[in-house]
């Protein structure tokens, strides 16, 4: 018997779907394409929400900023659920590693005592500050509009909740379950965390849900995470014989480097949008940014001491660098 191979070339009758083709052309869409655009819902939504019947259920009118098109709000790094737990994962098993080294060679135990409390101190009250950044990014989702933004809240948010919980791992490393309870501690009364706590819980209360982002991921995020992570932890802590304290946060340092990127595309697409959207974001970028340096500096005067309100000032002037790139004067 003999048998003859030959390749068939088949041709598809559809090459995506229709919403798609009338996006992007008549042409094979990519993953993120097909799981991010044009399904927001948007009408045939049966009620409005009973706590407030002036709006609909998704409402572009919630928040003050206006755009033609909610899509163009792309994520420049074309986050899906698959390709972001796929880069989460390998993230996870860089951290459990260091968590790892750090726990077997006994490098928690050989932290001077002092840096080892500074480090405690600083970094086990942030969980709470996380949590808080957990529900806002949850109420960016819930609220916002068009998929393709509030997708990536989404995962945020869920950042945001590891992040509590490699510090809390942190805690239990350096200090067992007493370090926890004290960082709650200072967390609900201590003098220096009242106005950054304020600063959350004011958070937790804004309707406008791109005001939110403004506040928590640009402004908050945007001065915390380069003070704490870089110059506290990566700079004045392994300098000073504390490194182990920088391989148990490198996902935070690495994290806030990637997301960066996306916060500052949101922005500077949503700025170049229109004249009143670059008011609009000026105007809560001020507001938020000067406001999240004053509640900064006490925080990082844990650490720094009379230092700290220069490292602040040189952070706050980077920052501003970095929202001008954004078209959004500071």
């Amino acid at each position: 018997m003999q048998i003859d191979l030959r390749t068939v070339s088949i041709q598809p009758l559809r090459n995506t779907f229709d919403h798609l083709v009338r996006r992007f052309g008549d042409k094979p869409a990519s993953r993120y394409q097909e799981g991010s655009y044009d399904i927001q819902a948007a009408e045939n939504l049966h009620y409005r929400p009973t706590w407030d019947p002036d709006q609909e259920l998704y409402d572009t009118a919630i928040t003050k900023i206006v755009m033609k098109d909610w899509y163009a709000l792309k994520d420049p790094r074309q986050f899906y659920y698959s390709t972001y737990t796929l880069t989460r994962a390998r993230q996870q098993d860089t951290t459990e590693a260091n968590f790892n080294f750090v726990e077997t060679r006994g490098l928690a135990e050989m932290l001077p005592a002092e840096l080892k409390k500074i480090a405690l101190d600083v970094l086990i009250p942030l969980r709470h500050a996380a949590w808080g950044a957990n529900m806002n990014n949850t109420f960016i989702c819930g609220y916002g509009f068009g998929t393709v933004f509030t997708q990536p809240c989404m995962y945020h948010a869920m950042d945001h909740l590891g992040i509590a919980q490699y510090l809390s791992r942190l805690g239990l490393l350096l200090g067992d379950t007493e370090a926890l309870n004290e960082g709650k501690a200072a967390w609900m009364d201590g003098e220096a965390w009242q106005p950054l706590r304020r600063f959350v819980e004011d958070c937790l209360v804004l309707r406008d849900p791109f005001e939110l982002f403004v506040a928590q991921n640009a402004a908050l995020d945007g001065l915390l995470y380069p003070l704490v992570y870089e110059r506290i932890v990566d700079d004045f802590l392994s300098t000073r014989g504390a490194s182990a304290v920088a391989m148990l946060t490198q996902f935070m340092s690495d994290w806030f480097g990637e997301t960066r990127k996306w916060v500052d595309a949101v922005l500077r697409t949503a700025a170049a949008e229109s004249d009143e959207n670059r008011a609009l974001l000026q105007e809560w970028t001020q507001k938020w940014s000067c406001r999240a340096a004053a509640v900064l500096l006490p925080v990082a005067a844990l650490a720094l001491g009379a230092d700290a309100d220069e490292a602040l000032g040189e952070e706050v002037a980077a920052f501003a660098v970095r929202m001008k790139k954004n078209g959004i004067e500071i």
